[in-house]
């Protein structure tokens, strides 16, 4: 996989933000080299959020983000800000663009804080240089409380390309920390060999693996392990006929109980939704939100969070099969709210558990902010591959793997 098939949301999010007419989306097409978003010299052109994957030296692969006007009025703009509030869940590096007449104003100096309070790392950006009647962004200075530095600022124009090439290596040397993290390259040795159950049923698209699975075989690939890709009616058949046990089987929760029963119990089993967790960094928070669901009773509100927007199926996971396996292991039912894509609540106090999908849509960020924003409201998370494997009774055997 080059750096252009690098899937989003594994990529640095780079999003800027701003007063309207502050010159963003003119900014943004300077620094892509493209006309990516619409330019306008009314105010509030940009409605909605406009993403653009590309490369950016020496960061590499990155998604650039063109916010609305964070002062945006009346029903609409406040609708707008809210999109804008979103992305900030999921921005890697911010880019606050101001106005260079003007300089940094109350609501710039707001947003700042946002972003300070989120921890986000940023850059102040003081655009429309070309008319900006002398003044210098030297003497703009605005610090992060949280370390005590300096944030850095730039003084550009948009329009005359003066200062593009620099602020595209100021964006680049503020890349956030960042860990080496594998989805199972780090579990497992070269030549090794794994099973990974995936069944092509009617909840699969057509034509294709969908995105775990693909960083599942690439990762083991890379590993130059050894890797085997059955149905679930397979899984039995694949393990007979290879001349040693499999490393790891690792399976499609959905299909957790069959090939569990399938899989002796001397080779080590788990799933593709419990690596996404481990990978994204929130295993051990699903691992608690194990016990929210013990405590469920008749009447309990449950939040079903998917990061990604489809079609629902007649026998989706979300909506269908995990409120039936949750019924029939509490024998009562509960009363199930949802949400997908973006849109996560901000208020969680309705709910006494959230059950959240893998992720695989979602950067690490969002996900990490969607946990935070639930434990700081005394809300659990579980996630869908750890919560069917408990609702299975196969948990401690899905977990062991991981050395959980």
């Amino acid at each position: 996989m080059g750096l252009n098939d690098t899937v989003r949301a594994d990529r640095i999010h780079i999003a800027f933000f701003g007063k309207r007419n502050a010159g963003k989306s003119s900014l943004v097409n300077a620094v892509t080299n493209q006309e990516l978003a619409i330019v306008s010299d009314v105010k509030g052109t940009t409605t909605d959020p406009v993403y653009k994957a590309m490369e950016l030296l020496p960061l590499g692969p990155v998604v650039m983000i063109d916010t609305p006007g964070y002062d945006d009025e009346g029903e609409l703009g406040t609708l707008r800000v809210k999109k804008a509030e979103q992305v900030m869940n999921k921005t890697d590096i911010g880019v606050l663009v101001t106005d260079a007449g003007t300089g940094l104003t109350e609501e710039d100096k707001n947003l700042a804080e946002r972003l300070q309070k989120k921890k986000i790392p940023f850059i102040v950006v003081f655009n429309k240089s070309d008319i900006a009647n002398g003044l210098s962004a030297e003497n703009e200075k605005t610090t992060d409380p949280g370390t005590g530095k300096e944030v850095p600022c730039i003084y550009v124009s948009a329009k005359n390309k003066t200062n593009i090439h620099e602020l595209r290596e100021l964006i680049a040397a503020t890349k956030p920390e960042t860990s080496e993290k594998r989805l199972i390259g780090d579990l497992i040795k070269p030549s090794d060999i794994l099973v990974l159950v995936m069944p092509q049923d009617e909840a699969a698209p057509k034509g294709r693996l969908i995105l775990p699975q693909v960083q599942m075989i690439r990762d083991i690939l890379d590993e130059h392990a050894l890797c085997i890709s059955v149905q679930t009616e397979e899984t039995a058949r694949a393990i007979e006929a290879l001349k040693e046990k499999p490393r790891l089987v690792i399976t499609d929760s959905q299909v957790f109980k069959k090939v569990a029963a399938a899989v002796p119990e001397d080779i080590p089993l788990t799933s593709f939704s419990i690596l996404l967790a481990r990978f994204k960094g929130y295993l051990d928070s699903a691992l608690k939100g194990v016990e929210a669901i013990k405590g469920l009773k008749k009447g309990d509100k449950v939040l079903i969070s998917e990061g990604c927007t489809h079609h629902r199926q007649c026998n989706d996971i979300g909506t269908v099969k995990i409120p039936k396996w949750l019924k029939e292991t509490l024998g009562f039912e509960v009363e199930y709210d949802t949400s997908s894509g973006t849109e996560f609540p901000e208020d969680l106090s309705p709910y006494k558990v959230v059950i959240h999908c893998g992720g695989c849509m979602l950067n690490e960020r969002e996900i990490t902010y969607r946990v935070k924003c639930a434990e700081d409201q005394g809300v659990p998370v579980v996630n869908y591959g750890i919560l069917i494997a408990f609702l299975q009774g196969i948990l401690e055997r899905a977990v062991g793997p991981l050395g959980k």
